[in-house]
């Protein structure tokens, strides 16, 4: 648990994360959307819709630290402007923000607070949506080759897959949608977990695998997708 925390998270203290880390993924998301959803619902009641929106994306991003944010910024950077592979990873590897990275961050932040702010607060449905974007983050780094040569996040992730807990987290995620309203919900979460997979497939075609970068991406997607969906108008 304290190495996903840890991972996903600036928490946790410095620790090596391994195989068994990726089991915990799916209840450190559930643990941060729960806290978000908090504050969702807390913020919505003191200021309206558009400050708590804005105060839910804005803690997201303190809570984890900014990584996945960074992820999805290096990956726009590295997957989406015309480069040979070897120079994707390069880009992706460097500190420096491009156009691209800018431009992409800039309307995920717009879409997130702009969905959140036309939605009922539900601490259930942000507990299921983060929930299954780090269930989706655990399976890809389980099923997906590592993109880069040299040893790292693929080592550290090596050994014998355990699956119980991540079908788990996907079962758990579904049922929470769900439970926030159907068939909506449903929909959400497969939409959802389709945006994740297309980045995956993207930087499967583009660098031959994935990084830290695009699990991050996958699960920025994951989310942005969820939450546009649930705001949409189903009655």
């Amino acid at each position: 648990m304290r190495g996903a925390l840890s991972f996903l998270t600036p928490f946790g203290g410095a620790r090596t994360p391994g195989p068994r880390t990726l089991d915990w993924f799916p209840l450190v998301g559930a643990v941060i959307g729960l806290f978000l959803g908090g504050i969702w619902w807390a913020a919505n009641r003191a200021w309206g819709p558009p400050v708590s929106a804005a105060l839910v994306v804005t803690a997201d991003l303190a809570v984890t630290g900014l990584l996945h944010f960074d992820g999805l910024v290096d990956s726009a950077d590295g997957l989406l402007p015309h480069l040979d592979r070897e120079r994707r990873l390069a880009v992706m590897a460097t500190p420096e923000a491009g156009a691209f990275g800018i431009g992409v961050g800039a309307v995920v932040v717009l879409l997130r607070w702009a969905a959140l702010s036309s939605i009922r607060p539900s601490p259930v449905l942000l507990v299921g949506i983060w929930c299954l974007s780090r269930t989706g983050m655990a399976v890809v780094a389980r099923t997906q080759p590592y993109a880069r040569l040299e040893g790292g996040l693929a080592s550290a992730f090596s050994g014998a897959p355990r699956w119980a807990p991540l079908v788990a987290g996907l079962a758990g995620s579904v049922a929470l949608a769900a439970a926030w309203r159907l068939p909506a919900g449903l929909v959400v979460a497969a939409t959802a977990l389709a945006a994740g997979m297309a980045v995956v497939w993207l930087a499967r075609r583009r660098i031959g695998g994935f990084t830290g970068d695009v699990l991050g991406a996958a699960g920025i997607m994951t989310e942005t997708a969820g939450l546009i969906v649930a705001a949409a108008r189903w009655s």
